[in-house]
Order: C-alpha cells, then structure tokens, then sequence
C-alpha cells in the first residue's frame, strides 16, 4: 500500500471541517491514542518491574535508576521524534516509532530470563525503553495539523490522556501478569499489541502535506522566550505526572513493604490521565494562566501531605494523600498543554494577520514548541526518581526530596504570575493574551 498524502487540509474553513475535515481528523487521532498508549505502556515498564526485582541484590538507588533512565532516554528523544511527522508524514513515523516498541519489549524478556545478567545490562535494556516516550512529541504535533484552533484543546486533550493512562495500564495488568507467568511475561506480553497498533497506523491514518516543514523552520522556536518559560512549567506538571507515577512502586515497597501497592498502584496515574482533559477545558473556560497558578499552589499543598503520610506508618493514608499529586499535576498538565497553542498561535496571528497562512504558520511554531517543551517537561520523570533514590541514599528517607519538590512548584508559581498574570509595571502582550487572562 502506497504511502498516503492528503494534499488539501482546510480544518479552519467551517464547510470544509463539516464536510470532511472532522471524520479524518477523528480517525487519525483514535488510532494515534493506541499507539501512544503503547508508547506509554513500554516507557514506564520499568516502574514494575524495578519493584518486583526482589531476586538481585540491588540496592534501592540502584532500582531508582533503572526506572530513572527509561524517562531520560525518552525526553531527549523528544526532540527528534518532533520533527519526525513534518519529514516523513505522521502516518510513516507512527508505524515506525510503534515498531521500535518491539526493541525494549524483548530485550527485557530475554534479559530477566537470565538469572546471570549483569547490572549493568539492565541498564542498557532500560535505556532502550525511551523510544517509548518519544512517541508523545511525534503524536502531538502531528494531531497538532489536524484540528481547528478552537478545537485543539480538547484534541490534544483526548490523546495526551489516551497515551497517559498508559501508565495505569502497565501498573494494573503487569502486577497481575508478573504473578501468573513470570518477570519475563513484562516484555513478550506487549508484542501482539504494538504489531496491531503498527498494523491500525498503517491502515488508518495519513499524511498531511500542510504538515512538512524543514528542521530549520521547526527549531527557530527555540530561541524563543515563551518556548522556555513553558518547557519550566511542564516539567512542573507532566514532569511530575511522570515521575511520581514511574516513582509510586518503588517508593511504596521501600516505605511499607509488606503494603499491598501493586493492587492500587495503577489509581493515580488513572487519575491524572483522565482529569488532563478537564484541566484543559478548565483553561478554556476561566484561562491557562489562573488554572495554572492555582494548580502549583495546590500541588505544594499535596506534597506537605504526602511528606507527613509518608512518615506516619500508614500505607493508605499514604496511598490517598499521594492522589492529590497524581490530581493536581494532570489537571496542570491540561491547563499549561492548551497554552502552548494559544500562544503561538496567537502571535503568528498578531505578526501575519489572521488568515489560514499566518494559522498554519502558527501550527508549525506551536508543533515545533510542543516537542521542545514535551522534552525537557519529560525530564521531571528523571529529575523525580533521581531525587527519591539520592535522598534514600544519604539519609534512608524521601524528606529531602519532597521538600525540593515544594521549593520547586512554588517557583512555578511565581513564574506563572510573573510572565502571565501580573499588570504591573508591565503592557499586557497582545499575542500572549489568550494565556494571559
């Protein structure tokens, strides 16, 4: 089957969306939720399977890493992954980046049947499973072309989310299979599933030719401020998303290892996926900066929580307290998501006028922008592990961490005032208005 291009692509024009735009759009992001969602479901593998290594003689640090390195790996391929569906067509690259999956997945089978394999190995084999969280770049900014602007927001919503629970998907069914067949079983059971989600892309989806640009064209987004305030924040929100949600098993079976966690383990990151897209209808509705704001000052507010359960030698209490986390920072990734577009959109709209060039132009800068800032966001997923397993290394607790994490979203809070909300001393920016109110 030939490679298919849609030459013509008008989601602005109102008859055209009605006609015709709308059911392909649809199609295409359906089948790029399933793919994401096995993206996701590889990525944060090692969030379980870290925690059922009970057979090697690692130490605490030593497994944290292990679920550290895949969410590392996974951000700085963000990056490329990004340009990806503008070079080779978003169709192409999803069946390609889906097969990759298959890498990961079968080097851990083979890797965990062998009693004998080196530390060191694991290392390597977790590393590999960062092709899984370069799929979210190269998804987002090819759905990014397929939708109106007053449509993205729940778009990219519905598909963040999809490819989010992902993560709850792993830690629900991988306890289970685990049990039933072994650690072995964490890799072969993906294999039929990333073939169809391989075969569904190929079939179903296509390539926009609005969609190519260069490289070049793509990256002049990073010299731009806004570009960088936004990556700040993300890893503030789908950072934390991430890494609190790759982080939860190990950390439970660390503070309470005769706690059942791998029953309840899959709940918050349930949680924060499907709430993602209310955090972006709340942005909307009331505005990405407010929701944004609140949503750190609530998410400093979790954390004294989760730092007080964590001491009191109550796994539930833990368990709920750890779910104002999982809450806020999907709410948060919802609300500082729908920004991205609006910005740069807006400003293209400001610069060139409010016609469908200066809108694609503004497609192609925010595309761009969401890989950049998915990238270093995604590097919270590393940052977070990091510091769980250093704080347990130097003093046998998470305190220190969580106590850098407070610091943390309270920067983010005072960033968000500073560039978005605050009318003094500064003209409010026209293309920054729609973030701004």
């Amino acid at each position: 089957m030939m490679a298919r291009w849609i030459a013509e692509w008008h989601p602005d024009d109102a008859a055209f969306w009605q006609t015709t735009g709308r059911k392909v759009a649809r199609r295409n992001l359906v089948f790029s939720i399933v793919a994401e969602h096995l993206g996701f479901t590889v990525w944060t593998l090692w969030s379980i399977v870290a925690a059922r290594m009970g057979a090697y003689a690692f130490t605490t640090d030593q497994l944290f890493w292990l679920v550290a390195l895949p969410n590392l790996i996974g951000s700085v391929l963000r990056v490329p992954y990004t340009f990806g569906p503008a070079r080779f067509g978003g169709r192409n690259f999803t069946v390609v980046s889906a097969l990759l999956l298959i890498v990961p997945a079968v080097l851990l089978g083979f890797a965990v049947s062998d009693p004998g394999t080196p530390y060191w190995m694991f290392l390597v084999i977790a590393a590999t499973a960062g092709v899984g969280g370069g799929n979210f770049a190269s998804s987002m900014a090819n759905i990014t072309y397929f939708y109106p602007r007053n449509k993205q927001g729940v778009a990219l919503g519905l598909n963040a989310a999809g490819g989010n629970i992902g993560v709850s998907s792993v830690q629900l069914v991988m306890p289970l299979v685990i049990g039933a067949f072994g650690l072995a079983a964490a890799g072969w059971f993906w294999l039929p599933l990333i073939v169809v989600a391989a075969a569904c892309a190929w079939f179903f989806m296509d390539n926009l030719t609005s969609a190519k640009a260069s490289p070049r064209e793509q990256l002049a987004v990073a010299g731009k401020a806004q570009t960088w305030v936004m990556s700040f924040l993300y890893v503030g929100t789908f950072g934390s998303f991430i890494g609190y949600s790759t982080a939860f098993p190990l950390l439970s079976t660390s503070l309470f290892p005769d706690a059942s966690w791998a029953a309840v383990a899959f709940v918050g990151p349930l949680i924060g996926s499907l709430i993602r897209p209310v955090g972006g209808w709340l942005a909307d509705r009331l505005g990405g900066a407010p929701v944004t704001l609140w949503n750190f000052a609530a998410m400093g507010g979790g954390v004294l929580l989760v730092w007080a359960a964590a001491g009191s030698g109550s796994f539930w209490l833990f368990f709920l307290a750890f779910q104002t986390l999982f809450l806020t920072s999907g709410i948060g990734n919802g609300s500082t998501y729908r920004m991205i577009p609006a910005i740069f959109q807006a400003k293209a709209v400001a610069e060139k006028g409010d016609d469908e060039a200066a809108l694609l132009h503004g497609k192609r800068q925010a595309s761009a922008a969401i890989g950049i800032i998915s990238a270093v966001g995604a590097l919270g997923g590393f940052l977070i592990n990091r510091a769980f397993g250093m704080s347990f290394a130097a003093t046998g607790s998470p305190a220190v961490a969580f106590l850098a994490f407070g610091v943390f979203y309270a920067s983010c809070a005072a960033l968000t005032w500073w560039c978005y909300l605050r009318t003094v001393g500064v003209s409010r920016v026209a293309s920054l208005a729609y973030a701004r109110v």
